[in-house]
């Protein structure tokens, strides 16, 4: 079945880094773009980074630009989300995703989440 496995999420003072990946399975991961989404508490969950399936391409959440970077490893169907000089409001939870659009069908897939506590 279809999984994607969050991890690297954690409790970090500001300033500091962290590094998000997400292992993929059960379905053709070079096929997909994959992107990293967040939500905090009392908001809407939002697109933090997004790369195309062949690892071009990324873009940005304006108020990450410059300080988070998204890569991926097609041969170890893993995405990463390097996240350097972190601030108290990147405090969310972390969801990666999976899309894959065919005409009108799209496949859409959510990994369960890693909590990111940005906080001193």
């Amino acid at each position: 079945q279809v999984q994607l496995v969050e991890s690297g999420g954690g409790l970090v003072q500001p300033g500091g880094s962290l590094r998000l990946s997400c292992v993929a399975s059960g379905f053709t991961f070079s096929l997909y773009a994959m992107s990293w989404y967040r939500q905090a508490p009392g908001k809407e969950r939002e697109l933090v980074a997004t790369i195309t399936s062949a690892g071009g391409s990324p873009n940005y959440l304006d108020s990450v630009k410059g300080r988070f970077t998204i890569s991926r490893d097609n041969a170890k169907n893993t995405v990463y989300l390097q996240m350097n000089s972190l601030k108290p409001e990147d405090t969310a939870v972390y969801y990666c995703n999976a899309l894959r659009t065919l005409g009108p069908i799209k496949f859409d897939y959510w990994g369960q989440g890693t909590q990111v506590t940005v906080s001193s």
